[in-house]
């Protein structure tokens, strides 16, 4: 069979299955892998909030810990991911709650494993390992030691293991929310119910000197108020599993099990389980999952107007879906504007910039001209203004809140940058004057972004997402082909610097196709179906750039195959753990290789037509 006829083979499978993923509603919801740092924070807060009452939720939690254990003794964040400190310290404080003897056994298997990576089990050198991972972040590393403390792998000394809790100073939530930028907060803006509980547990079980103690006694009673405004109606913090637990497991260890926050908790955890016993990392990513199927969908129809890939009135049923999504009131969590959409349809979700550009894509791509494109105006003009007025002074976009550059995961980022980019090119022509023009000049300072930080090889460096065959776990090979999907947009005539920057993004794209024609995150990394078709995805929509026509093509075809074999012809999807989640917690999504390769075959096909 040549080449092209096994492309279109493909192209319909992968078109068919994803097609078939939608949820009985009409739109995708997705999948989130299980994570054995979810199911290991969900024992430990039922263990604290009640062991009688949870035994049996808690006693299958740990047979999924102990069933899914590496082979070298660690855990990975899923049944996939290479062991790493963070979730077994965690897997392993889970299991000193059983003196079950497989868990013993699990649990030595454990030590071992941890001994060997931290030199020692020695209480300061664990401290001091969770501490060094994370540097000046303690999004994460404080909840891990809260929860080795809890168990009871700092030491059976109750006091002396909580004094290696670092102190978080939630007396800071009772500040007006818009000073928190200012104030250079210790986590990142989207852990603000674990710098309150977890914070409040230190107190408890540590009590500082008298003036401060003083102080945290009086902010207590209104810092547990905005903890439990905060608090959604699933009872489920981001809805995530991890941050809920460890807001759970913080108060109900500090004498706290009746607070109206933990009350709310128990309810979502309960409902988060699986029928294995195990956690997912997050309840779903529903509006991102059907934005990503949207666009890759519509990738299938742009030359055949008269063969939509869905009939209009399932694709008007989407639009009002997604309509209802967006977010009308100022958000309680990071007092956030109207006009953004956050990743899921559940109580949980917060707005961001990667969201909300995947909402206003998505709205583009979907048959506006016979579906009311009138009616989406208000919708769409709040959605471009509420993008640029995220963008940062350096012109970069952060993904929840303006100006929180303290830490990583709140800082500008190319990504996110590209995905507003194209929101707003797409939707240009479509918006009121005074606000094209404010776009406009948001354009030109994110281009400036991007150029500054372009690495010196040609690539650049997403947030949410990487690889863990990398030594730093980055991933340049999303971050590129993210960057190079906007760059194709912009007229290069009035911004001449595009073509140094895209023909050196494209070098690195060439530089690091595998043998087998894929893609891995970066340099000598196996190929995923999902780098392979985001990497391929980029070289077909710049294919017009090239100056060797020949050389390109060569490297459109061998891509092609690799992702035809990877896929088995449209046909297998399996995922790999490339998603970040709460400062590098790692997770796979069924529905990413899945959007990735429709969108990646039906650009080869053009591309080489």
């Amino acid at each position: 069979m040549s080449l092209a006829a096994e492309l279109q083979s493909s192209i319909n499978n992968a078109s068919q299955h994803l097609l078939a993923e939608r949820n009985p509603q009409g739109w995708w919801q997705g999948e989130l892998s299980t994570s054995a740092l979810s199911t290991a924070t969900a024992c430990i807060a039922l263990h604290c909030t009640d062991p009688d009452r949870f035994k049996q939720h808690i006693t299958h939690g740990l047979k999924w810990l102990r069933d899914h254990q590496n082979k070298d003794g660690g855990w990975g964040d899923t049944t996939i991911s290479f062991s790493n400190i963070s979730t077994s310290l965690l897997c392993w404080s889970a299991l000193n709650l059983s003196s079950q003897k497989n868990s013993l056994a699990s649990s030595k298997k454990a030590s071992l494993w941890i001994e060997k990576y931290i030199g020692s089990l020695e209480t300061d050198a664990i401290a001091e390992a969770v501490s060094q991972r994370y540097g000046k972040d303690r999004t994460f590393s404080v909840p891990i030691l809260m929860a080795c403390a809890i168990c009871g792998r700092l030491g059976e000394d109750d006091t002396a293991a909580w004094k290696k809790v670092l102190p978080l100073p939630f007396e800071l939530a009772t500040f007006p929310r818009t000073w928190f930028a200012a104030l250079q907060l210790p986590v990142v803006s989207y852990a603000l119910p674990a710098l309150i509980a977890i914070g409040y547990a230190r107190f408890a079980h540590v009590r500082p000197w008298l003036p401060l103690r003083l102080l945290k006694k009086w902010a207590w009673p209104k810092a547990s108020r905005v903890l439990t405004e905060i608090q959604p109606g699933s009872g489920g913090y981001l809805e995530a599993t991890p941050l809920t637990s460890f807001v759970t497991m913080a108060l109900a260890s500090s004498g706290q099990k009746e607070h109206p926050v933990v009350q709310a908790a128990i309810p979502f955890l309960l409902n988060s389980v699986r029928t294995d016993g195990s956690w997912p990392i997050d309840s779903n990513l529903a509006t991102w999952a059907t934005t990503l199927a949207v666009k890759a969908l519509s990738c299938t129809s742009q030359n055949s107007p008269d063969k939509p890939f869905l009939p209009d009135s399932e694709q008007q049923n989407i639009l009002q879906w997604l309509q209802m999504q967006q977010y009308l009131e100022t958000h309680a969590y990071t007092n956030a504007p109207p006009g953004g959409w956050a990743w899921t349809d559940l109580p949980g979700g917060v707005p961001d910039a990667d969201d909300t550009a995947g909402a206003l894509l998505a709205l583009r791509a979907l048959n506006t001209k016979k579906l009311a494109a009138n009616e989406l105006q208000t919708s769409v003009t709040a959605a471009i203004s509420w993008l640029v007025n995220l963008q940062n002074r350096d012109g970069g976009i952060p993904t929840f809140c303006r100006g929180w550059g303290a830490l990583p995961f709140d800082r500008s980022s190319p990504d996110l940058t590209a995905h507003a980019l194209r929101a707003w090119i797409a939707w240009l022509d479509q918006i009121p004057p005074a606000l094209r023009a404010r776009t406009r000049l948001a354009i030109e300072r994110a281009i400036t972004y991007l150029k500054n930080t372009q690495q010196k090889d040609g690539s650049w460096v997403p947030l949410w997402f990487g690889n863990q065959h990398l030594s730093e776990e980055n991933n340049p090979t999303y971050g590129t082909a993210m960057v190079l999907q906007a760059l194709t947009l912009l007229d290069h005539k009035q911004h001449p610097e595009l073509s140094h920057m895209r023909s050196a993004a494209l070098h690195w794209l060439a530089k690091n196709q595998n043998q087998d024609g894929g893609w891995g995150g970066g340099s000598d990394t196996p190929s995923s179906i999902e780098e392979s078709a985001l990497a391929l995805d980029a070289l077909c929509c710049n294919v017009a750039h090239f100056k060797d026509r020949k050389k390109i093509s060569r490297s459109i075809q061998s891509g092609s195959q690799c992702l035809i074999q990877l896929t088995k012809k449209g046909t297998h999807f399996p995922a790999s753990p490339i998603g970040f989640y709460f400062a590098k917690l790692w997770y796979h999504e069924k529905i990413y290789p899945l959007v990735w390769t429709v969108s990646a075959l039906k650009q080869a096909q053009q591309a080489l037509d």
